[in-house]
């Protein structure tokens, strides 16, 4: 394969692109930040797993994508937030139930 028929790492999505496709759709149907309840709701109808749709939105926190409001304010979505939110393995419930406040896209 030759390097112009090949992705390089750096353009390949860190994230899942039908989750971030499915987020945009419902924000701009919304016209408002997403909040946590959004997602399961999400989740719900599209028989997707809460946890597959959470850990897209924060890949594209941290990959500058999208952004994490709370009460009006930006807050920063690190590697080191998402680590910490995984015990077992997967993200559950429970683990975002702080997350109160909204995700939107930038720009």
């Amino acid at each position: 394969m030759t390097d112009s028929t090949s992705l390089r790492d750096e353009e390949v999505p860190k994230w899942d692109i039908a989750l971030e496709g499915l987020a945009k759709e419902t924000y701009q149907q919304t016209a408002r930040g997403l909040t946590v309840d959004d997602f399961h709701k999400l989740a719900v109808e599209n028989k997707i797993r809460l946890d597959d749709i959470m850990v897209t939105m924060f890949e594209l926190c941290i990959y500058g994508e999208w952004q994490y409001q709370l009460d009006a304010k930006k807050v920063e979505i690190t590697r080191e937030t998402l680590d910490n939110l995984f015990v077992n393995a997967r993200l559950q419930e429970k683990d975002v139930r702080d997350f109160t406040g909204n995700w939107r896209p930038i720009g």
